[in-house]
C-alpha cells in the first residue's frame, strides 16, 4: 500500500524517515534527547503555523474576493465550506503546539529557561525574548482574534450581517498583523537557533 495516498500515511512517513535520519547521524540516540525533539517538534508545528498564515493572506483571501467577482464563476462556497474550516483547525492546532513545544524547549534549555526568556533575563541573550514575545502575541491574536471571528464568518455561530462585517475587518487585521510579526518572529528565532547571527 501506498502510504502517500493519505494524509495520515504521508505524515507518518515524514516522520518515520526523520527519525531513521536521526538513527543514522548519531547511532548513540542523541538526536533524539528530549530537548532535540521539543525543538523538532517546535519548528516542525511552527513551519505549518506560519504556511497556513502565509496561504490564507497570500492565497485563500485574494481567491475569495476573485470568486465573488466572478458572477458566472462557482463563487466563494466551497472554499468557506470545505476548505477554510480544515484549514482554520490545522492554523489554531499547529499555533497551539508551536507555542507549548516552543515552552517547552525553553523549559529544559539551560541557555534560556522559559520564565527567564519571558522576562528578557536569558543567559543567551534578547533575541529569543523578543522572538518568544512576538509568537505569544500571534498564538493571541489566533485563538482571541482570529478564530471566534471567522466562526461568524464561516456561519458556526449566529451572527448579524453587520456582526459579519466587522468580524471579517477584525479577523483580516489580526491575521494580518501576525504577518508582520511574523517576519522579525523567524528573524529572532532562526537567528537566536544559529548562535545569535544578529549579535
Amino acid at each position: 500500500m501506498n502510504p502517500l495516498t493519505s494524509v495520515k500515511g504521508t505524515i507518518a512517513s515524514g516522520f518515520i524517515l526523520a527519525i531513521i535520519v536521526a538513527f543514522y547521524l548519531s547511532p548513540e540516540n542523541s538526536y533524539l534527547s528530549t530537548r532535540n525533539l521539543s525543538i523538532w517538534m517546535h519548528a516542525l508545528a511552527g513551519v505549518t503555523w506560519v504556511g497556513l498564515l502565509y496561504y490564507f493572506n497570500f492565497v485563500q483571501v485574494p481567491a475569495m474576493a476573485e470568486a465573488l467577482a466572478d458572477e458566472g464563476g462557482p463563487g466563494p462556497a466551497a472554499i468557506g465550506k470545505y476548505v477554510a474550516p480544515k484549514a482554520l483547525l490545522w492554523f489554531r492546532m499547529a499555533a497551539a503546539v508551536t507555542w507549548l513545544t516552543g515552552a517547552w524547549a525553553l523549559s529544559i534549555s539551560p541557555q534560556y529557561g522559559f520564565v527567564d526568556t519571558f522576562i528578557f533575563q536569558a543567559p543567551a541573550g534578547h533575541m529569543m525574548s523578543i522572538g518568544v514575545w512576538l509568537g505569544t502575541i500571534m498564538l493571541f491574536n489566533v485563538w482571541v482574534l482570529i478564530w471566534p471571528n471567522q466562526k461568524k464568518i464561516l456561519g458556526m455561530v449566529e451572527a448579524t450581517a453587520e456582526e459579519i462585517a466587522k468580524a471579517k475587518f477584525t479577523a483580516a487585521m489580526a491575521s494580518r498583523t501576525n504577518v508582520v510579526l511574523s517576519v522579525p518572529m523567524l528573524l529572532c528565532m532562526v537567528g537566536a537557533g544559529h548562535g545569535g547571527y544578529l549579535f
